[in-house]
């Protein structure tokens, strides 16, 4: 494993002129990104796509699994013509070499077969064991997004970065860190204002303000209706939903909430337990909190402030769905330590 932990442009540029050394007698590059995508993944595979077809005049596939589902990640790969392509019509064995981003392998939100080596990892979650098996490396957990990793790249490299994609990568920005606001730090912070004259605002204003199906506020409505309050904590219980993505959009939404400083969200989709929290709080660590909530049943990943698991699979059973969601919920509690907490519904339809 070469692993980086760059800082400053100079490292930036080391390290990516040994690995495009390293690729330039390879054939086709496969990037793969974690299912059901989201916009940090979308712009970063748009960057790297493009370093590679600068540098070493090489195209290469973004693959992916699951779906895009999310109105303004439906408006983004639209609007930006990012060019996908599902993971499960790619024949790996086609490529010489493949890059993740924006995940790592093993860590249960990305599709790509175990057996399959990954040559290059770029993310900024924290590093997973089964990374450093791989042979290129730069995971940056104080990072706010992998999207500044691969400006970086680009400008270490002395690429172009047109309209769109500077586009792609300032909303990818925008959106991981919440306008800057969550776990942001000097590198993102720079990259968000350097991109920011280069973007089309007319195309970013048709990512970020898009047209909503009647689905969405229905969804909207039945988790409002399914969301309790334990002191500072919120939980939806959301139930079945169409689209994973719905969770943390909800959890997002609702962390806005007066009084409340962590939010979880659940949901079952097709068999699945889709789970997503949100926290204000700085003595909170999100990502091991919600490690310690699946632990033995499922996968979890995350930051300080931000996490999301699965359980897979859970019992199609009504009741037997319920009780997990119980349970789920007084863990969280115990953890929490407000276990003497009483829940209270957001809204009372009395």
């Amino acid at each position: 494993m070469t692993a980086v932990p760059c800082d400053n442009l100079q490292c930036t540029k080391d390290h990516t002129d040994a690995f495009l050394d390293w690729m330039r007698g390879k054939g086709k590059g496969l990037i793969i990104i974690h299912d059901y995508p989201d916009p940090d993944s979308l712009a970063s595979a748009m960057a790297l796509r493009h370093l590679l077809t600068m540098k070493l005049n090489r195209d290469s596939v973004i693959a992916f699994s699951g779906m895009i589902s999310r109105s303004e990640n439906i408006a983004m790969v639209r609007e930006l013509e990012i060019f996908l392509t599902p993971l499960e019509v790619v024949n790996i064995d086609d490529y010489s070499m493949v890059c993740m981003l924006d995940t790592q392998p093993g860590t249960g939100n990305n599709s790509l077969p175990p057996d399959v080596k990954v040559d290059l990892v770029i993310d900024h979650h924290p590093i997973r064991e089964s990374s450093r098996e791989c042979r290129w490396v730069d995971i940056r957990e104080e990072y706010g997004a992998s999207a500044t990793i691969l400006y970086e790249y680009l400008v270490a490299q002395n690429v172009s970065i047109g309209t769109k994609l500077a586009t792609a990568l300032f909303y990818a920005i925008k959106s991981e860190t919440q306008d800057l606001g969550r776990e942001a730090g000097r590198a993102d912070r720079n990259a968000y204002l350097h991109l920011f004259p280069l973007t089309n605002k007319k195309l970013l204003y048709e990512i970020t303000q898009p047209r909503l199906p009647q689905t969405h506020f229905r969804t909207m409505h039945l988790a409002l209706m399914n969301t309790l309050i334990f002191d500072n904590l919120l939980v939806i219980k959301m139930g079945k939903i169409g689209t994973p993505e719905v969770v943390a959009e909800m959890a997002d939404y609702l962390m806005r909430l007066e009084g409340v400083d962590v939010v979880m969200s659940m949901g079952r989709y097709h068999g699945v337990l889709i789970l997503s929290m949100r926290t204000t709080r700085h003595d909170l660590n999100a990502g091991e909190l919600m490690k310690k909530l699946v632990v033995g049943q499922g996968t979890a990943g995350g930051h300080g402030m931000t996490a999301g698991g699965k359980i897979d699979p859970v019992s199609p059973s009504p009741a037997t769905f319920h009780r997990l969601e119980d349970s789920l919920t007084q863990q969280l509690l115990d953890d929490m330590g407000i276990s003497h907490s009483t829940a209270r519904a957001l809204i009372n339809d009395r």
